[in-house]
């Protein structure tokens, strides 16, 4: 396969490889991930002779620190449609040239934000990536809720939303609640994934 073409579907999952030694900071980004792109199998990798070893041109994706992507570059090079570098700073001058970067030292709401980013834009539309799960794709919400709901996940407190909707701030409320009941889901960060996904909000109006 030529370096940096998207690998086909044959069958199973399509993959993502996180390629970090930090422990911590791979499973967290793959908790992420999963919620994100819950049709992704993502498989992590503690160094680049680990992933090297795993036919690396079968996955979509590669997330890869830094210092790991500076050691072999001419491979992620030959792949750089394919490579999103990990950093720790946001700094333009602290990141590599030609490179898609991605910091990890942000909050949780960011990260899932930027994540969402990449899902929403880096797959034409999400045509080369198969179909969600029926389970995920059913409407759980009723029109009113998904209304609150995309309001809160573009970051309007209660009040706004009440004003907006021309609602009592009680309603709001309760329509808040039982949006998190309905989908099992206690944090903004986990409401806007579901939003976006599911078409509710554009990821450019967060």
């Amino acid at each position: 396969m030529p370096h940096g073409q998207m690998p086909k579907m044959t069958s199973g999952r399509p993959k993502i490889a996180i390629v970090d030694a930090n422990t911590l900071a791979v499973l967290g980004l793959k908790n992420i991930l999963q919620n994100v792109m819950p049709i992704m199998t993502v498989d992590t990798f503690a160094s680049f002779e680990e992933f090297s070893g795993v036919s690396p041109d079968t996955y979509f994706h590669y997330f890869v620190s830094q210092p790991i992507v500076l050691e072999n570059r001419s491979f992620f090079s030959g792949r750089i449609q394919k490579t999103i570098v990990l950093t720790i700073s946001k700094d333009p001058n602290a990141q590599l040239s030609g490179f898609h970067s991605f910091c990890i030292n942000v909050s949780e709401d960011e990260l899932v934000r930027d994540i969402l980013k990449i899902a929403q834009f880096g797959h034409a539309g999400g045509k080369n990536l198969p179909d969600m799960p029926q389970i995920l794709k059913k409407k759980i919400l009723s029109d009113r809720e998904i209304e609150v709901l995309s309001l809160i996940v573009q970051g309007f407190i209660n009040k706004e939303i009440a004003t907006k909707l021309s609602i009592s701030l009680t309603t709001v409320i309760t329509h808040r609640k039982n949006i998190m009941e309905k989908l099992g889901m206690k944090s903004v960060s986990a409401l806007t994934i579901y939003a976006v996904m599911h078409g509710y909000v554009d990821i450019n109006k967060i």
